[in-house]
C-alpha cells in the first residue's frame, strides 16, 4: 500500500482527505506523525501557486509523496473575493468569517449571491514529480449559517451542484454526501486519475 503525507494541519481536511484516500488505498500519514512542524508560506497568487508550494515543502521535510491543497470560496457579488485568502481574509475564527461574509452580503437578494467553492491539490515527491488537479462545485451564499458539520464557509454555502438546487448548506451534508461532489472530492478524483495504475 503506497503512503502518502496528508500536507495540513487543518483537522477538517486531514479528515477528509483520509477517509477519501484510505478508501482510494493509499496508507496515510500526518505532519503529526512524522513530528513535522512546517509552516509554509502561502504566497502565492492562485490556489494552484499555494498548493504547489506547500507540496513541495512537505515532500522535501518528510521524504514521502505530499499531498496538498489550497481552496477557498469565490462570492460573485464581492468580485471573487474571498478567493485565495479564504483562511485569512478577517482576521479570528471560522464563524468570524461567515459573520463577516454576511454582513457583506446584507443587502444582497439570494438571487445575487453566486459562490463556488475551488480547489487546487499538488502531489510532489521528494524526487521533484509533481501532479496538480483542480475542482470547484457551484452554489450561493445562503441568507443564514445552517449545519454542524463541516468547517470554514461550508454552513452558509447552499450547494447547487448534485441535484441538491441549493436545499442544503455544505455543513447539512453527511460526510458521504459531501466526499461525492465537495471540490476537494472533485480535485482528488481527478488528480488520482493521473496516477499510473
Amino acid at each position: 500500500m503506497p503512503v502518502l503525507l496528508i500536507a495540513s494541519t487543518n483537522p477538517g481536511k486531514v479528515a477528509e482527505f483520509r477517509g477519501m484516500l484510505v478508501a482510494a488505498g493509499w496508507e496515510v500519514r500526518t505532519p503529526a506523525d512524522l513530528g513535522l512542524d512546517l509552516a509554509v508560506a502561502e504566497t502565492g497568487a492562485t490556489f494552484l501557486d499555494n498548493a504547489v508550494l506547500k507540496a513541495r515543502a512537505f515532500a522535501a521535510a518528510g521524504g514521502l509523496p505530499a499531498l496538498a491543497d489550497d481552496s477557498g470560496l469565490e462570492v460573485a457579488a464581492l468580485d471573487g473575493a474571498p478567493g485565495v485568502r479564504s483562511a485569512r481574509w478577517v482576521p479570528g475564527s471560522d464563524a468570524d468569517r461567515v459573520a463577516a461574509l454576511l454582513a457583506r452580503l446584507a443587502a444582497v437578494p439570494l438571487a445575487g449571491r453566486g459562490a463556488r467553492f475551488r480547489a487546487a491539490l499538488a502531489l510532489a515527491w521528494p524526487d521533484g514529480r509533481l501532479l496538480t488537479a483542480e475542482g470547484q462545485v457551484a452554489g450561493r451564499i445562503g441568507l443564514q449559517a445552517r449545519g454542524a458539520s463541516g468547517f470554514g464557509y461550508d454552513p452558509v454555502f447552499l450547494v447547487e451542484d448534485g441535484g441538491l438546487d441549493g436545499r442544503r448548506t455544505m455543513a447539512e451534508l453527511d460526510p458521504a454526501h459531501k466526499a461525492a461532489l465537495s471540490h476537494r472530492a472533485r480535485a482528488l478524483a481527478a488528480l488520482l486519475r493521473q496516477l499510473p495504475r
